[in-house]
């Protein structure tokens, strides 16, 4: 079951400092063994039904909620402050939660500082940045979601006619490169002719500034569009308004575009329930876990209507590619937009969060902007 506890505020509003944690009642895993039900908290940074970052938390939540002997309490709008250790506070002292999600990555230190105070309880965090010396009462995960992107770029590349396709990033950092090069890369392994204009806004969210660089990219001839923010709600609906292709990112956006919607880029977030059920169990669990489709850490949102049977298959035998890991995002001959020679003739990087991949700050040829 679960539950949004709004009388909370009133215990922050009354608590003006951090309480300790109760006495320990010993090792995590024979606490666990003596549980016969288990709170477990989501805290989210913005509105869980945002079409985006948080609603893909609270699919997870959901999915968390249906273990037995299971109970989901949930906060929304938490800011990446000092803010969430007093609902983290609360949700541990008032509702007796035993396993924390913290789902924003800003909040990495309140959940480490958290985790010392209730050694207890179970912490985990979405940017897979665990190292060790962190408390082994956190774990750290996360997704491959270029390779989700690899597949979006396949329906795009075979649904486009003018051959050129749009990328709205929020952000210049890593993964945000990684998901754009997988989109292209994966439109040009359908036709090697296929272009890309990238605009990077700046922000997490700007819904202005993303309904006009929607409308840019196809008034410059784009005719799929994936945008990498934090809710691509706005980016969707302006497309389809246009009769535009677009691919979805973070949870399932098929609703917004009934005719121009061809798949997404989805988190499964819900792979953390293994967490969970090993707390209830008394079993051991990972401090770090990353990967992709092999991992069953990310999916894809299902078919929009418009797709035709022939590029559903090749799309899904692309996914079975990269589960039976035959499919390598990364290979050479590979070279960025600027001419520089990324990987010789037959180089090929694993994927896995190796070094090449966190390091990325480049788009692949075939990009502009």
């Amino acid at each position: 079951m679960t539950k949004s506890l709004i009388s909370r505020r009133n215990f922050l509003r009354q608590s003006g400092g951090m309480v300790t944690a109760g006495a320990a009642l010993g090792a995590l895993p024979g606490l666990v063994a003596a549980m016969d039900n288990v709170t477990v908290g989501f805290i989210y940074v913005g509105p869980r039904q945002d079409y985006g970052w948080n609603q893909s938390h609270w699919d997870a939540a959901k999915k968390v909620a249906a273990i037995d002997g299971v109970t989901v309490v949930e906060q929304e709008n938490v800011p990446e402050t000092a803010e969430v250790e007093k609902v983290i506070q609360s949700m541990i002292e008032l509702d007796g939660a035993r396993v924390i999600f913290g789902t924003s990555f800003g909040y990495w230190d309140s959940l480490k500082k958290m985790a010392l105070q209730y050694p207890d309880v179970l912490f985990t965090h979405i940017g897979a940045i665990w190292k060790e010396g962190d408390p082994a009462n956190v774990i750290g995960y996360r997704g491959y979601t270029e390779e989700a992107h690899y597949l979006c770029g396949i329906a795009a590349g075979r649904m486009s006619k003018t051959g050129k396709i749009g990328f709205i990033g929020s952000k210049p950092l890593y993964f945000i490169y990684n998901n754009c090069n997988g989109f292209v890369l994966g439109a040009q392994s359908v036709n090697p002719e296929m272009t890309c204009n990238v605009v990077i806004t700046g922000d997490w969210n700007n819904p202005v500034k993303e309904a006009e660089t929607t409308n840019s990219l196809i008034d410059q001839g784009c005719d799929v569009i994936i945008a990498n923010v934090d809710s691509p709600k706005v980016s969707v609906e302006t497309a389809e308004a246009r009769g535009v292709y677009t691919c979805g990112y973070h949870s399932d956006l098929s609703a917004l575009a009934p005719n121009g919607f061809l798949t997404g880029a989805e988190w499964n977030w819900a792979s953390g329930v293994e967490f969970v059920e090993a707390f209830v169990a008394g079993d051991s669990y990972p401090n770090l876990k990353r990967g992709g489709f092999k991992e069953d850490m990310v999916a894809i949102s299902p078919f929009g209507d418009a797709v035709p049977q022939e590029v559903r298959d090749e799309v899904l035998a692309a996914k079975q590619g990269f589960i039976d890991d035959t499919l390598k995002l990364y290979k050479g001959p590979l070279e960025d937009n600027k001419g520089n020679v990324i990987l010789e003739e037959g180089e090929v990087i694993e994927n896995t969060d190796t070094p090449f991949k966190l390091g990325v700050d480049w788009f692949v040829k075939g990009t502009t902007g």
